[in-house]
C-alpha cells in the first residue's frame, strides 16, 4: 500500500498510555532503519499516566529527514485504542487516500462510516485486543498492530518484526517472547482491508 521508495511516509499513532503505541512506533522505526531507511519516532503526551490519550509519530524516507515537528498530515494512521476512533479525531489533517489501521472487532465498512472516511481511503481492521488477550492475557495491542502494518508497508514483513523481537527483546521470558511473535503473525493474518 505504501512504499518508502516513493518519498517520505508519515505515520500518526493514537493510543492510551500503557498500550504500547510509543513502543510500537519505536519498533517500526528500528525495523525500517535496519532495512536502510531514514526514520524518526517520537511521542507526544501530557502528564504521564496509564490510560491517558497519547500520540506517537513516525517519519520514514530514503533520504535524510529534516522536518522536526509533529505529524500534521499523516499518510498512515494507527488507532491503538478503539475508543479513540471517534474522540481523538484520527482523520484530522489526512488526505483522502490515507491508510487507517484500527484495533477493533468491527468490520471495515462500519469503521469507515464511524470515522467519516471517503471511499478513496484504505481501512484495515484487526481485533488486536482479542489477539493479545488470547496469546498472553494482557491488553497490549501494539504487537498485532505491528504485524498488520506489514500489510501496509511494502518494504517490511511481519517476519521482520518477529525477528526484531527475537534479537532485541531477549530479556523477555521465552514464553512471553513467543506469544508476542505469534501475536505479530496473527495481526498480519487477521487484518481485514477494504
Amino acid at each position: 500500500m505504501v512504499n518508502t521508495e516513493s518519498g517520505m511516509i508519515e505515520v500518526r499513532w493514537h493510543g492510551r498510555g500503557g498500550q504500547g503505541a510509543k513502543s510500537a512506533s519505536a519498533i517500526l522505526a528500528e525495523v525500517l532503519f535496519e532495512g536502510g531507511r531514514h526514520v524518526q519516532s517520537f511521542p507526544e503526551y501530557g502528564a504521564e499516566r496509564q490510560g491517558a490519550p497519547i500520540r506517537a509519530y513516525n517519519r520514514v524516507s530514503n533520504k535524510p529527514i529534516r522536518r522536526r515537528c509533529g505529524v500534521q498530515n499523516p499518510d498512515v494512521v494507527v488507532v491503538v485504542d478503539p475508543t479513540l476512533a471517534v474522540s481523538a479525531n484520527p482523520s484530522e489533517g489526512c488526505g483522502d487516500d490515507a491508510v487507517y489501521l484500527v484495533n477493533t472487532p468491527e468490520n471495515t465498512s462500519d469503521v469507515r462510516v464511524k470515522l467519516g472516511l471517503p471511499e478513496s481511503a484504505t481501512v484495515l481492521a484487526v481485533d488486536a485486543t482479542k489477539i493479545t488477550m488470547e496469546e498472553f492475557g494482557q491488553n497490549r495491542p501494539n504487537t498485532p498492530l505491528l504485524g498488520a502494518l506489514s500489510r501496509i508497508f511494502n518494504d517490511v514483513s511481519a517476519e521482520d518484526f518477529a525477528n526484531h523481537f527475537s534479537r532485541k527483546m531477549k530479556s523477555l521470558p521465552k514464553k512471553l517472547l513467543e506469544a508476542n511473535k505469534r501475536a505479530i503473525m496473527r495481526g498480519r493474518d487477521e487484518a481485514v482491508a477494504v
